[in-house]
């Protein structure tokens, strides 16, 4: 049986682990997760002033990681439809207003399937761990191309499965009964959180099948990298170059969760 992925499932089960949310993101990866953002927020070059956009941003991790590295000039911007999320995320730039990296990331509570930004805006739009957890892939993926610029990249990093049978047989093994009894025993929540986890990785394309995907919803160039023996795999598509002029991000449409 296919896990729920419903929006209100996916909205309530986050907004229950919102205050562990990031421990265990660290505890349950063993801090390889810091890892896997410095890899990912390297894999294009950045291009000058242009904005960047992160989706299913969470509690701002990779958005965070990209301001850390970007040019003071560029703006950074955080969605996501968890409003729970979006509080810890936005709580985390309040240190940051005085700072040689510019202005801190912005963070909007906007639903990634229907994004309020125009056609063009940004030179890469990211998603971590996040697009298994949409309802539709498939529109998922449009909607992150629609706002990226020509020319500019769409950057997924997701988990996947080790290629060695062996390390897969134990991974499995850990991910399917041990990770969710220490998951939910440490967020309590309604919806099984850390049992939902396992079954999205699973059924979820991974590799080249995820690669194909994202070229064949119109990206070029699409490649992909396993990270930490393949627990982790980074995917990187170009939106091809049109005869249309980009359009850089001024405003943004969406309430900024204060």
């Amino acid at each position: 049986m296919k896990p729920d992925k419903s929006r209100q499932r996916v909205r309530t089960m986050f907004g229950e682990i919102s205050r562990r949310y990031d421990f265990l993101n660290h505890f349950l990866s063993a801090g390889t997760d810091y890892y896997w953002r410095w890899r990912a927020v390297r894999k294009v070059p950045l291009r000058g002033e242009a904005p960047i956009l992160d989706v299913c941003t969470g509690t701002g991790d990779l958005a965070l990681a990209f301001w850390k590295r970007a040019p003071t000039s560029a703006r950074i911007v955080g969605t996501d439809f968890t409003r729970q999320m979006l509080t810890i995320a936005d709580g985390k730039t309040r240190s940051l207003k005085r700072t040689p990296n510019g202005s801190p990331p912005v963070f909007l509570e906007a639903d990634t399937l229907h994004m309020p930004f125009s056609d063009d805006c940004f030179q890469i739009v990211s998603v971590s761990f996040g697009l298994r957890n949409l309802c539709d892939t498939g529109a998922g993926l449009r909607e992150m191309i629609r706002v990226c610029q020509p020319g500019g990249h769409v950057l997924v990093l997701e988990f996947s499965l080790p290629g060695n049978r062996l390390l897969r047989g134990l991974y499995l093994w850990y991910f399917k009964h041990i990770l969710p009894r220490i998951g939910q025993f440490l967020a309590r929540n309604q919806h099984a959180a850390y049992s939902y986890l396992p079954e999205t990785v699973s059924g979820f394309p991974f590799g080249q099948e995820l690669a194909d995907v994202m070229q064949q919803h119109g990206l070029e160039s699409v490649d992909w990298t396993p990270l930490t023996c393949g627990i982790a795999t980074l995917y990187c598509g170009r939106k091809p170059i049109n005869n249309g002029a980009s359009k850089i991000l001024e405003t943004a449409p969406a309430e900024i969760v204060r």
